[in-house]
């Protein structure tokens, strides 16, 4: 069952108790992203993440590492498009102690200047290290492409003339603006006692927001935008994503989509997997994956090949495509499909940490949370002329092409691309 408890200030703390396990784990979430960011922070959001772990008042960040070692728990964090997540699992035991330690990092971080000027340095590499990663440049670079004039489009870790330009008193008044009671949820799951719970009350209920800071409220609607970008570099494989619009996350139609990507890419049954790996031989990798936020959504077909099959590649993911929207799947497939998403969901629930994000994220950005039977049953009442309706509705002639490939490869031509 889950618990809620909202502090006098408005921070929220979600919990469910799962007495059968010896873990427990916690996340501060916070309702700031990339999304959030003006076009002078791109990327602040994510160094505030890597900040909060250089030091507070009474730790340094060896400190911080060697107290978690201490406990034997595990401490991350993340940043997306809509929320930041700083998180841990321990033994219950030590729950209270992580939970300590998490709080002084979120309210107590020094920023002190030369662990910023460090910390720049060491996400210019982060940076650096996805532009050596093709498979993950290419994905970037689509979604410039998709939102072109929208920040769901930029990537989160920025770009080097603004990271450059972060300083302490950029971060405080980022942090004043959208680190506030309102934006924050404290997600707990796991063999814990209602003492953590009063602890947690305790630690995050006694700030406030800053009121000289006015909120940025309205955020313009992302418009999908078709197009194509193309990167030449020294590298082996040529690699392509293929982007249509999706759905946001509060489309009702949403495990529509859910199956369909199953279908189309999601599983090692899907119909790019077998016809491009299995029957042709054309690439050890191909996929595809849904994305959806609160605003829009988009689906993505992915796929590496060596430069000489990269023209065949494309011809056959975007032949399988349009065999889906003209003919539609089979019920065979979508039963598959089904049982393979309940299969994914319930497994992916038996451990803490997997139940602290999904209670995290829904009440963070959803405001709501759906029981398991309750998911079960949108992933079984979803039709075949729901799947194929999606599918006719998703795969327009309006996408998006991001290419990376070799320098001796000789791409298609242009209007061929976007035919």
């Amino acid at each position: 069952m889950i618990n809620k408890t909202t502090c006098k200030n408005g921070v929220r703390i979600i919990h469910e108790k799962m007495p059968y396990v010896r873990s427990v784990a916690i996340g501060i979430w916070v309702k700031a992203g990339s999304l959030d960011e003006t076009a002078d922070e791109w990327g602040l959001s994510h160094f505030i993440e890597h900040m909060l772990f250089k030091g507070t008042s009474k730790r340094n960040a060896k400190t911080i590492a060697e107290e978690f070692d201490r406990i034997g728990g595990d401490i991350n964090a993340y940043t997306s498009k809509e929320m930041t997540c700083y998180y841990t699992t321990v033994l219950d035991h030590h729950a209270e102690k992580a939970i300590e330690i998490l709080s002084d990092m979120f309210f107590n971080s020094l920023f002190d200047e030369e662990d910023i000027q460090k910390e720049r340095s060491v996400i210019l590499d982060e940076i650096a290290s996805v532009e050596d990663t093709p498979d993950d440049d290419v994905d970037e670079r689509l979604w410039s492409v998709m939102y072109p004039t929208h920040p769901i489009g930029r990537s989160i870790g920025g770009i080097k003339s603004t990271i450059e330009k972060f300083d302490r008193k950029m971060i405080r008044r980022y942090m004043s603006r959208l680190y506030t009671p309102e934006n924050i949820v404290i997600s707990i799951a796991g063999n814990y006692d209602e003492k953590l719970i009063d602890s947690i009350g305790l630690q995050f209920d006694s700030f406030t927001e800053n009121e000289e800071i006015k909120h940025i409220t309205d955020k313009p609607l992302p418009v999908f935008t078709s197009g194509l970008i193309t990167k030449q570099k020294d590298i082996e494989q040529a690699h392509i994503c293929i982007g249509y619009p999706g759905l946001s996350l509060r489309d009702n139609r949403l495990h529509d989509l859910i199956l369909l990507d199953s279908i189309v890419g999601g599983t090692m049954s899907s119909r790019l997997f077998q016809e491009i790996r299995e029957e042709r031989g054309l690439a050890y990798s191909v996929f595809s994956y849904y994305s959806s936020y609160m605003m829009t959504g988009s689906f993505v077909v992915y796929g590496g090949t060596s430069p000489e099959h990269l023209g065949e590649m494309q011809s056959a993911m975007e032949k399988i495509i349009g065999e889906i929207k003209s003919k539609g799947v089979t019920e065979t497939e979508l039963i598959n499909a089904k049982e393979q998403l309940k299969g994914s969901f319930l497994l992916g629930l038996e451990s803490s940490e997997s139940r602290m994000h999904r209670n995290g994220k829904n009440e963070l950005i959803l405001h709501e949370h759906k029981s398991i039977d309750e998911v079960v049953a949108l992933i079984d009442n979803v039709t075949l002329n729901d799947v194929n309706r999606i599918a006719y509705e998703t795969f327009t002639d309006e996408r998006a092409i991001s290419i990376i490939a070799p320098k001796s490869a000789a791409l298609l031509p242009l209007n061929h691309m976007m035919k």
